[in-house]
């Protein structure tokens, strides 16, 4: 039952954000079977004349998530061949979402991670991901990490 509910869980959050780009002028769809797939794909694709988004979507229960390499590197190979820029959309308790470049993730061993301190300091709110809130340029590291 408990993974029903997690699935479920993300799978709210993933409709959340397709509003969110939808109602912001932007097209925005959930992939099917991401994450269950053989084949590299991103939890949402987003994009609007000048820009596509490939985002791996996480709604979280505590305080950080852990990301597995093959996860991070799936996700690189599908923007990079995509030409889309890779990033993480994080939602804690209580929290906005926030959105994380790979590079910004924290390297820990063998995985990366994500905690709510460093989703506030280096992450970007939805606004500022759209370029509502702060002027962005897609790095070109964003897109070959």
């Amino acid at each position: 039952m408990r993974i029903v509910n997690l699935k479920a869980k993300g799978t709210r959050g993933e409709r959340e954000l397709v509003k969110f780009f939808n109602e912001a002028g932007w097209v925005c769809i959930r992939v099917a079977g991401s994450g269950s797939s053989r084949y590299p794909a991103p939890d949402l694709l987003a994009g609007n004349a000048m820009r596509r988004l490939a985002i791996e979507c996480k709604m979280v229960g505590n305080d950080k998530k852990y990301f597995d390499r093959d996860e991070i590197d799936q996700l690189q190979m599908f923007a990079r061949k995509f030409g889309a820029e890779s990033w993480i959309g994080i939602r804690f308790p209580t929290e906005k979402w926030h959105f994380l470049m790979l590079e910004d993730l924290e390297k820990t061993g063998t995985c990366w991670a994500i905690s709510v301190e460093l989703a506030k300091r280096r992450g970007l709110i939805f606004e500022e991901l759209i370029g509502e809130g702060k002027l962005l340029q897609p790095s070109e590291e964003n897109r070959n990490i």
